[in-house]
């Protein structure tokens, strides 16, 4: 290990933060003290210290100039700062690989300039140990031969002309490492200074790999561990690597990555994998190749890489898939150049080229220049990186390649140090840099105790205190059980597959599971049976939940406040109508199950189940112990703990909008709470109607005070948790500028002036990180062999000058667990490290949908939850189109989206209806 951790002083006593000097800016809460709290461990993290270099690093920009092209067809020009290239008249940048060739031309046919050699980012920056000799200055314009990626079994003869370019470099700045120095010992605001300098080491680490590897923004990949997952996919095992601030170190934080590539070789055979079929004939109508086929291969193929079999002898190119036709080659037409004639494809290639197609009635792809290529003559490239969203039904292939256990992957981690070759890079060498490879660091750690969760007065046990993570509800009733006026179960399946016999096991084990945790359901339920095939579920689900729900009232004369359905496998329409009728349109509570689970559900199954069931119902499972947590549950300073989150589309998903949500307690016992669901222009990252939303939570949370709890007193303390989806580091600023205001404006919006205005606290929460922590002893580990639940660390790797920490506050199930990093952008509240990382863990296990603590404290979860169920706001049978590979409108805009996105309904909106 590297040295021995810092002692923490004894719990209760304050532990002085660092020294900061008073000029020093910060962009959030400046940290002036360590939590103490806990019991004192160390921990391995996967950081390894990196030494400073001492030398002036010279900052390189280029300037846009066209460059010299034997072909006139195509304009390329560099673009940007250092060096960016875009293709006119498409106005696209060209690929990071192709602008490193570039670079890496222009400084082996210039040895003298580029002496020892510069790093390049592939997109703006070039940083240099010393200020290169340009001829100019600090400008020089340099022209550059770039070979053709052809085979290299051409011969002369037959190779492309290599193309030229055209390079100016001029000088931006020099960065004296210096500062770094200064910031990490608090002399140093963290300023544009800093961010360069950290970039410009960040490129010096990653020079070496990505001309090596394929890459993408902090990972490279290789084929040395790899594995087929069909679908045309192949996932490679890769490298995390990125340079860090922490303490008064600089850190190279290193973690094991996972890159899905498309499949190499014939692109015949990525495109049958991709659809699941075995022949080439399949690839035709004939065969069965719809339209709807062929436009979900087209996305799925688009961007490619492709070289042609019938001419990568003569060294082309490769070239980009632009689209998959319609036709196939036997039967698409194009004008010929010379006389502008039409002519088959295939006649083309039998007559023109002499090649006679195995395939002809196949379709063809086309390509960047619009150039028509038969699907056989096609092979893909190893190592592209598919950068589209993961298909949902791949996704567990690519968790159980990704997911290592604690030790497996701090092997990989330590085995990856060879791979990155810190010690014999010549980049790292000659910017003096040095990375202590030998161990990763040890760190000191805090475990923190768990809160004291409280039931319902009828329990055996009525506290109990969770152990590693998780506890158990044997005996227990709810806090306050929700009441179940009456319900319905409507069965989706087929009578073969869900009889009577097996509809009677179900709602005795459910009924008798309620009652255990003190739900009272009626033991003669409605049962009502829906014809939906498995070709078809898009029978009209509203008229059969009505008419199960009419005939619970022509027995009973009211509504069931509850609808439970029975699912087959593949039914995500059905569900969203069940969810669109219950959350938007009736404000009745609706649980779905799925057949195979609940027909031989055990009595684990339906405990978990009414986990669930409960809060929808508006009734509360469990509350923490007030003596706990005093700060959440002080009934003379109230406290409301708001949760947001933005969901943005998913790559290629041009014109859906991003969604927003907002989710905030209504009881003093931080355990009721109720979300707000909007929608915003498309990839916005800070929440727009964050006022209104917030708003309608506050009004929501005195009403509730007012009514029910009796209570006068105004919310004293307001807690913002933002979950860290689309708020990088970079947009903290944004954060403070934009959406505190909108909160405070909300303050008073509900009469909260003057002296009644709340204090206000905010807290960026999120995973998007490759932190990870390693128990030292068998002693401090789970039985997953992950640290404890509630292992925090605040020193060492964390900011120099402002207020983080890192929580890890859910026990590991699978592979190695990720602790969620808290930043405090604001703090009105004045918490001490200690009182905000126990609220934090406090919050973590008042989920209610299990009996474990979450990641990431529970209104953050539930805002992540209500952004991903926002396409249940709208209609099933209406214009949105919200296909996993479709999601445009048949209308136009945001404004479409908008018509038709509907409310909650005002009973739904007053209960956990997302749980």
């Amino acid at each position: 290990m590297t040295g021995r951790a810092p002692r923490i002083p004894p719990q209760g006593a304050r532990a002085p933060g660092p020294t900061i000097a008073a000029h020093v800016k910060t962009i959030g809460v400046r940290r002036t003290a360590w939590g103490t709290s806990g019991r004192a461990v160390q921990v391995v993290t996967n950081h390894f210290e990196a030494k400073i270099p001492e030398g002036i690093i010279h900052h390189y920009d280029g300037e846009p100039i066209v460059s010299i092209l034997s072909d006139l067809s195509l304009m390329w020009l560099i673009n940007s700062t250092a060096l960016s290239i875009v293709i006119l008249p498409d106005d696209k940048n060209l690929p990071a690989k192709l602008n490193l060739d570039i670079i890496k031309a222009l400084q082996e046919s210039n040895p003298t300039t580029f002496t020892p050699k510069a790093v390049y980012d592939g997109r703006k920056n070039l940083f240099a140990i010393r200020a290169l000799p340009l001829k100019n200055g600090d400008k020089e314009e340099f022209r550059v031969m770039l070979k053709s990626e052809g085979a290299p079994q051409a011969p002369p003869s037959k190779k492309k002309e290599p193309k030229e370019y055209r390079v100016r470099l001029s000088k931006v700045a020099q960065i004296n490492p210096e500062v770094l120095l200064g910031f990490l010992q608090g002399r140093q605001s963290h300023d544009n200074a800093v961010l360069t300098a950290i970039t410009a080491l960040n490129v010096v680490i990653r020079m070496l790999p990505i001309s090596q590897y394929p890459f993408n923004v902090r990972s490279f990949f290789t084929d040395k561990e790899k594995k087929d997952i069909g679908g045309g996919l192949i996932l490679w095992r890769g490298y995390f690597q990125s340079i860090r601030p922490g303490g008064n170190r600089m850190w190279i934080n290193i973690d094991i990555s996972t890159g899905t590539m498309y499949k190499d070789g014939p692109l015949i055979s990525l495109c049958l994998s991709h659809l699941g079929r075995s022949q080439p004939q399949e690839l035709t109508q004939k065969g069965g190749f719809t339209e709807r086929d062929r436009i979900k291969l087209q996305r799925f193929i688009a961007g490619i890489r492709i070289y042609t079999t019938h001419t990568q002898s003569q060294g082309q190119p490769a070239r980009v898939i632009k689209k998959i036709t319609p036709q196939g080659a036997a039967q698409l037409q194009f004008t010929t150049r010379d006389g502008g004639k039409p002519m088959l494809v295939a006649a083309y290639f039998r007559d023109v080229l002499r090649l006679n197609l195995e395939f002809p009635f196949l379709p063809c792809v086309e390509v960047g220049n619009g150039a028509l290529i038969p699907l056989e003559l096609c092979m893909v490239p190893a190592g592209q990186i598919m950068r589209k969203q993961v298909p949902p039904e791949k996704t567990r292939d690519v968790l159980q390649f990704s997911t290592q256990k604690p030790q497996d992957r701090l092997n990989s981690i330590k085995n990856g140090i060879d791979v990155f070759e810190y010690n014999r890079s010549e980049y790292l060498k000659s910017f003096g840099m040095q990375v202590k490879t030998q161990t990763p660091v040890m760190v000191p750690a805090r475990v923190l105790q768990p809160p004291t969760l409280v039931y319902g007065k009828e329990s055996k046990q009525r506290n109990i205190k969770p152990e590693n993570g998780a506890w158990n509800m044997k005996d227990k009733k709810f806090f306050r059980p929700g009441p179940v006026k009456g319900w319905v179960m409507v069965v989706f399946e087929r009578p073969q597959r869900f009889d009577k016999q097996t509809i009677d096991g179900c709602t005795r084990a459910m009924i008798t599971a309620a009652a255990h945790v003190g739900i009272r359901m009626d033991p003669e339920p409605v049962i009502h049976f829906v014809m939906v095939s498995y070709a078809n579920t898009q029978a009209p689900i509203r008229p059969q939940l009505v008419s199960a729900g009419n005939a619970w009232k022509a027995k009973h004369k009211d509504f069931p406040n509850l609808i439970v359905a029975v699912l087959p496998e593949n039914a995500a329409d059905v569900y969203t109508a069940i969810k669109h009728f219950g959350d938007c349109m009736t404000g009745v509570a609706t649980q779905c199950m799925k057949s195979l689970k609940c027909g031989r559900g055990t009595s684990q199954y339906f405990a978990n189940v009414c986990l669930k069931l409960n809060v929808k119902l508006g009734g509360v499972n469990c509350i923490p112990l007030a003596q706990d947590v005093p700060v959440l549950t002080d009934p003379s300073n109230p406290t409301i703990v708001f949760g947001a989150d933005v969901i943005h589309p998913s790559p290629g998903s041009d014109g859906r909008p991003s969604f927003t949500a907002l989710v905030g307690n209504v009881d003093s016992e931080n355990s009721k709470f109720v979300a707000k669901c909007c929608m915003q222009e498309s990839r916005v990252e800070m929440i727009q109607d964050l006022r209104t939303m917030a708003r309608d939570i506050l009004h929501m949370f005195q009403t509730y005070h007012t009514k029910v709890e009796m209570s006068k007193s105004p919310p004293k303390k307001v807690i913002f948790f933002r979950q860290d989806d689309g708020v990088s580091e970079g947009q903290f600023k944004t954060v403070l500028e934009e959406e505190v205001p909108r909160i405070k404006a909300a303050f008073g919006d509900v009469g909260l002036k003057d002296q009644l205005v709340p204090k206000l606290t905010v807290i960026v929460v999120g995973k998007r990180h490759h932190v990870r922590f390693f128990p030292t002893s068998k002693a401090d580990s789970d039985n997953s062999g992950n640290c404890r639940a509630g292992t925090v660390v605040d020193r060492e790797i964390s900011h120099p000058t402002e207020f983080d920490f890192y929580l890890q506050s859910h026990a590991g199930l699978l592979g190695t667990s990720r602790p969620s990093h808290y930043n405090v952008l604001l703090d009105e509240n004045n918490f001490t490290p200690d009182a905000l990382q126990q609220l934090s863990f406090a919050l973590c296990h008042v989920y209610a949908r299990s009996t474990r603590s979450v990641s990431i404290p529970a209104p953050v979860y539930y805002a992540d939850i209500v952004c991903s169920r926002a396409k249940n706001h709208f209609d099933p049978a209406g214009s949105i189109d919200f296909d996993a590979n479709n999601t445009s409108e048949r209308g136009t805009g945001i404004e479409a989206f908008k018509k038709h996105f509907k409310p909650l309904h005002p009973t739904a909106a007053s209960t956990m209806y997302f749980s």
